[in-house]
């Protein structure tokens, strides 16, 4: 996983053409305006989900992971604390092709807090809880791009 804050994507141009892709698309668009759902960019390969959700507590949360897509969390208002973990250390449970959602169980080995601008990349192996509270409910608009692996 990687984390880091748009206004410093410079830093990160050694990351793949997909992801250098999400960070072009924030800058270049304004998915604060965009409605909630699914917008395609580039059929199955590129697309961005825009959420909207109050934060809560970690135990009315989920652990996740993915294996066909990466996901490029871009948080555009609110905060959220997101808990991550490696999903070796992690009780898996049945995969969802269908969904690309390999559900889990188990521990944080460690969070991090999403504000405006900044960025976290999930790759496969990296299980993520979103959507926790940071210091209380609070309501929170993300782009999460899929970016087809």
């Amino acid at each position: 996983m990687i984390f880091g804050n748009l206004n410093h994507s410079k830093e990160f141009s050694f990351l793949e053409n997909s992801i250098q892709e999400c960070f072009a698309y924030v800058k270049e668009h304004d998915l604060v305006s965009y409605e909630k759902g699914c917008h395609e960019i580039d059929g199955d390969r590129f697309f961005v989900n825009v959420v909207e959700y109050t934060t809560t507590t970690p135990e009315n949360r989920f652990w996740e992971a993915h294996k066909e897509y990466l996901d490029v969390h871009v948080m555009l208002q609110g905060q959220e604390q997101i808990d991550v973990n490696f999903i070796q250390n992690m009780q898996l449970k049945e995969y969802v092709q269908k969904d690309d959602f390999l559900p889990m169980q188990g521990e944080k080995n460690g969070s991090l807090v999403l504000k405006p601008g900044d960025f976290l990349v999930c790759y496969p192996n990296d299980a993520h809880r979103t959507a926790v509270a940071v210091e209380g409910p609070e309501s929170v608009k993300k782009a999460i791009f899929k970016v087809k692996i």
